[in-house]
């Protein structure tokens, strides 16, 4: 049995409200390389992860970037 590691990333944003989110779902959603993605709104960073074998911190935050959210990863 294989094990694929599934790489998550973290990042700090300003995705703040429920509009703020529907302007990248469909972006996120349809987006091969991203297996699962979520944003905690209750959160003071808007935490953004992402889960994808592939796609690097750089490419997330210039997909996010292109909607003028402010994207940061988190350690």
């Amino acid at each position: 049995m294989e094990n694929h590691l599934e790489n998550v990333l973290v990042f700090a944003t300003n995705i703040k409200t429920e509009n703020d989110k529907q302007k990248i779902i469909s972006t996120l959603n349809e987006h091969s390389e991203i297996h699962e993605w979520n944003v905690d709104q209750e959160d003071i960073d808007c935490v953004l992860r992402i889960v994808t074998n592939t796609l690097s911190e750089e490419h997330i935050i210039h997909l996010i970037n292109q909607y003028d959210f402010e994207c940061a990863p988190l350690e």
